[in-house]
């Protein structure tokens, strides 16, 4: 489902109005307003144009990532991951002997796990 909040985050950040929004991905200020306020939701050609133009991915103004910062640092690096990789990471983190032992060598804990499900 289209996540209007998101949208106006994004939208504030990068220095947009409503109205130069709309004027970029071609349709109203009050499009986008209703956008926002989740009483609409975009086409698919509106939520293309909206990703490309806001720098994200259609499924982050879905809803269905979550955007992460890597490193405040080295200069506020963002990623974005879907709610399913999360919801996997938090759940190995949560078992730390395996966690640890993904982290130390990845391929030959995958090769084990694989090898136990076939």
């Amino acid at each position: 489902m289209f996540n209007g909040n998101r949208l106006k985050e994004l939208r504030v950040s990068k220095g947009f109005t409503q109205e130069k929004l709309g004027e970029k991905v071609h349709v109203t200020k009050v499009s986008i307003c209703c956008y926002e306020k989740n009483n609409r939701t975009p086409n698919i050609e509106t939520l293309m144009d909206l990703a490309d133009v806001l720098e994200t991915t259609p499924n982050y103004l879905l809803g269905s990532e979550v955007e992460a910062v890597v490193d405040e640092e080295k200069g506020n690096y963002n990623v974005h991951i879907s709610k399913e990789d999360l919801e996997i990471i938090t759940e190995i983190k949560r078992h730390f002997k395996l966690y640890q032992q993904l982290c130390e060598n990845p391929k030959k804990i995958i090769k084990k796990i694989d090898s136990i499900l076939n």
